[in-house]
């Protein structure tokens, strides 16, 4: 089960790859600067995780206009996200949880995904610049989307 809004956000370090190489992605960088939606999605190269990622890269400055970082986070490696993002010319900051710490820290793990083992669920949280989670919202099923309209509600709340 996902962690509740008002909980205080685990934070955590990532890798990301990018054409510099492996970089660190940091929660809490974000913290007393702006807010950050973290979208864990089950798997690159994937039907419904490409067209999410794609409609949120074609739309990140509706984000950004919200003061909003936004991270996508899955259990895929860095090196298959940038493969994957290049691909699809997705432009959201991707952070790999390959040991699924992260996921189960925010209680999204999804269990042997269409029988090739756990994933991340589909989830989005909304975390303010204080480091406290102010919307969470896991998926039913890998192949929802979740609430994006609620998303920004909640984001131009923060302001």
């Amino acid at each position: 089960m996902a962690i509740a809004a008002g909980t205080k956000a685990p934070d955590f370090t990532l890798k990301s790859k990018t054409k510099d190489g492996l970089v660190d992605v940091k929660l809490s960088e974000n913290f007393g600067k702006k807010n950050t939606v973290l979208l864990f999605f089950p798997l690159a190269f994937t039907g419904v995780c490409t067209q999410e990622f794609c409609d949120i890269s074609n739309g990140l400055n509706g984000y950004t206009g919200l003061n909003a970082d936004v991270i996508g986070l899955s259990v895929d490696s860095p090196f298959a996200q940038e493969a994957w993002a290049q691909k699809e010319k997705i432009s959201v900051r991707l952070a790999s949880d390959l040991n699924k710490a992260i996921t189960k820290a925010y209680g999204v793990e999804f269990p042997n995904l269409a029988g090739v083992g756990d994933t991340s669920a589909r989830a989005a949280f909304v975390i303010d610049k204080a480091g406290v989670v102010r919307y969470s919202e896991q998926t039913p099923t890998p192949k929802d989307l979740p609430n994006f309209a609620k998303v920004k509600e909640v984001l131009a709340t923060l302001q």
